[in-house]
């Protein structure tokens, strides 16, 4: 006999669509049979009833048995030995016609009895097993539900417990049911055979034993082709029993083994997480929005294919399109009061999901598996061989540190004390990873023991008192469009230039060098391996300010700045080679390690596809401010000469003054002199007057020269 399809047994547990949706044939199969057996039956009965009507019920079951080949089973309805078969059966029942009231007892113990058997016990078992299945199921999905909306905040271990309890004993019937109703189905494709051929043949060994003495219909090559059928039979049989045997043993081994899977919680040290996964499967609990503060939750099939993440409902035959993850950001979230869920952004950051997971392992294989796929490490050849290989030189090459406070104590004016801060050492490289670097050293960018810092405290913070001096002024309201209510204004709202951008702080470390792009781009990826690394994917969302005077991150609740960063220390700012959503810039201090000299730290940003804007925007604030400098040092200049000038002027308007006076005294000393008086008291005169204007000459050529 040709290979029988069966149902996996094995994938019971995951009862996933694509189970269903074959179980959905089965089932299809088996109401088929169902309708062609009772068919079958009446026609046979027939025979058994009613001796004037044995003709015609022959006749009906030859034309039966010719019609099976039209028939449109599911599963064997290519079978063309079967076909064959029973087409040479209605030959030899077209040819046995009529019958005698003494083959009642053979046909009722040889033909009625084993499709009576398949019929009464059989089929009505797979409908029993259907309905009980059906009943396990929908158990099981209540007490999923129930244990979904568990509440995280306001956990009761003996509610927990009920619930973890139902989900125990509901999947565990479920599975045993599934499994056992598998079995069935896949034992009825043997039963099928068994229950066609084995009233055929006890039929005919009636007729053969009736008219075995003197019938001319009944030869030796016919005896030969019925013995050919039992063989066959039998080994159809042997064949049903040693796979019914196989099914049983794998449904105890099955049962053993998943035990702890019945747990929808399992323990984590005895089923680990995996991190390096590019293809995950599996259900997860779907968040819509049905208003403005309502939602539901529908629990469906996801799993992963290539770049994109499908969804697929329970009865449907495939999946459909749920979000393209390519370059997408997946963060873990608090949504409703509801454990394990997680938020996928995609790469344009138009469209976002929240999803939640079953278990803690599920929730961090989910997370771990799209951040994987998003960096495309699916199209290499090893996904899981390369995500392994990237995250173990990542764990190598960063070690982060979980707080922002170290870097912006470091930040403090000069006079002010501070705590020493312990710094961890992060010193490594990721080798040919990166074409752009290898000319430069690591040590010879990033300094070998900086920290990374991931958030952002505000500089309104009481144990920060100095934060807000560090960078200007901070813990102010900033309205982001230079519009004030008050008087007074400051020079960010005289600023020419306003631009807001929305982004998300990634983190920040110090680097040793501040006049190169590799200097950002090696930021870059000790942030995000250790990121990926740490399991840190939450990230705070600001609002960037681009003037020109400086830049500021502004709360956007609160519109609060919280850190604002002077234009002129920003030396160098870049956006990602590949990812243009990533974005950083480096910010040259006073202070840092060494007090008296000058620290460089990068910053790093991811933006809404928005990362070469907000480059521009900066690099435009920063050649406003130079021109805006050029412009104020040349009037400096300008009024420094007018000054000089109308010094000079004064000096000039003074000399001429003094001339004028001389020249009016020596008119007057020569009007009064007379001529006997000429002598000495005239030249004493004249000289004095004389000592006195060369005095005066003298100290104005000098003050001309000094001008």
């Amino acid at each position: 006999m040709p290979g029988i399809d069966k149902l996996p047994i094995e994938e019971t547990l995951e009862d996933s669509p694509q189970t269903r949706s074959l179980l959905g044939v089965f089932e299809e199969d088996a109401t088929a049979i169902s309708n062609y057996m009772n068919q079958l039956y009446q026609a046979m009965h027939r025979i058994y009833d009613a001796q004037n009507e044995l003709s015609a019920a022959t006749h009906l079951t030859s034309k039966l048995l010719k019609e099976y080949e039209k028939q449109r089973f599911p599963l064997g309805g290519d079978d063309e030995v079967m076909s064959s078969t029973l087409q040479q059966f209605s030959k030899v029942i077209d040819e046995l016609s009529s019958c005698h009231a003494v083959l009642s007892t053979q046909l009722a113990d040889a033909m009625m009895f084993p499709i009576s058997q398949f019929k009464e016990r059989d089929l009505k078992e797979i409908l029993t097993l259907k309905e009980v299945f059906q009943i396990a199921s929908n158990d099981h999905d209540a007490a999923i539900n129930r244990y979904s909306r568990l509440s995280k905040k306001r956990e009761n271990d003996k509610v927990k417990y009920e619930v973890t309890e139902d989900v125990y004993t509901s999947r565990k019937k479920q599975h045993q049911t599934m499994m056992h109703y598998f079995c069935a189905l896949n034992t009825l494709q043997y039963k099928k055979k068994i229950a066609l051929l084995e009233p055929l043949l006890g039929y005919m060994q009636a007729q053969i034993s009736f008219f075995k003495m003197g019938s001319e219909n009944l030869n030796g090559q016919l005896e030969e082709f019925l013995a050919n059928i039992g063989t066959s039979v039998q080994n159809v049989r042997r064949e049903m029993d040693g796979d019914v045997e196989t099914m049983q043993q794998t449904i105890e081994d099955l049962e053993v083994a998943s035990d702890p899977l019945y747990v929808p919680d399992p323990d984590p040290t005895k089923f680990p997480v995996n991190r390096n996964l590019t293809r995950k499967a599996g259900y997860l609990n779907a968040r819509n929005k049905t208003g403005l503060v309502s939602s539901t939750w529908d629990r469906q099939f996801y799993f992963t294919q290539g770049g994109n993440l499908m969804s697929q409902a329970r009865g449907d035959v495939a999946g459909g399109l749920a979000m393209d993850i390519d370059n997408c950001s997946v963060m873990a979230v608090d949504c409703e009061d509801r454990r394990y869920c997680f938020q996928i952004t995609s790469f344009d950051g138009k469209k976002s999901s929240i999803l939640q997971a079953e278990s803690k392992k599920d929730h961090e294989e989910w997370i771990c598996t799209i951040n994987n796929i998003s960096k495309q490490i699916y199209l290499s050849e090893n996904p899981e061989e390369t995500a392994a290989r990237v995250n173990q030189s990542a764990l190598e090459a960063v070690t982060p540190s979980p707080s922002f406070q170290q870097r912006h104590e470091s930040l403090r004016p000069a006079g002010q004390s501070r705590p020493p801060t312990a710094r961890t050492s992060s010193s490594g490289s990721l080798g040919s990873e990166s074409t752009n670097l290898a000319s430069l050293s690591l040590d010879s960018l990033v300094a070998p023991d900086t920290p990374i810092q991931f958030d952002i405290i505000s500089p309104v913070c009481e144990d920060q008192p100095g934060q807000a001096k560090a960078f200007g002024q901070g813990g102010r309201r900033t309205n982001p469009f230079g519009e004030s209510g008050g008087s007074t204004k400051s020079e960010t709202e005289d600023s020419i230039l306003h631009q807001l951008f929305i982004v998300r702080f990634l983190g920040s470390m110090e680097v040793k060098a501040d006049d190169h792009p590799d200097v950002v781009y090696e930021t870059m990826r000790q942030i995000l391996a250790a990121r990926a690394i740490h399991n840190i994917f939450r990230m705070t969302e600001s609002h960037l300010l681009v003037t020109c005077d400086c830049l500021k991150l502004i709360d956007p609740q609160t519109q609060v700045t919280r850190l604002t960063f002077p234009l002129p220390c920003v030396v160098l700012y870049a956006t990602h080679q590949e990812n243009k959503r990533l974005f950083g810039f480096v910010l040259r201090t006073s202070g840092g390690r060494s007090e008296s000299s000058l620290s460089s730290v990068c910053y790093i940003f991811e933006s809404n596809n928005e990362g070469e804007k907000i480059c521009d925007s900066v690099g435009l604030a920063k050649q406003i401010a130079l021109h805006a400098e050029l412009d104020r040092r040349a009037s400096e200049k300008q009024k420094e000469i007018e000054r000089v000038k109308e010094k000079q002027q004064k000096e000039l308007s003074k000399q001429k003054q003094i001339e004028k006076d001389l020249e009016e005294q020596s008119r007057l000393i020569a009007a009064s002199s007379r001529p006997n008086q000429a002598g000495s008291e005239g030249q004493l005169v004249l000289s004095s007057s004389q000592s006195e204007e060369s005095d005066l000459g003298e100290e104005g050529k000098k003050r001309e020269s000094e001008a």
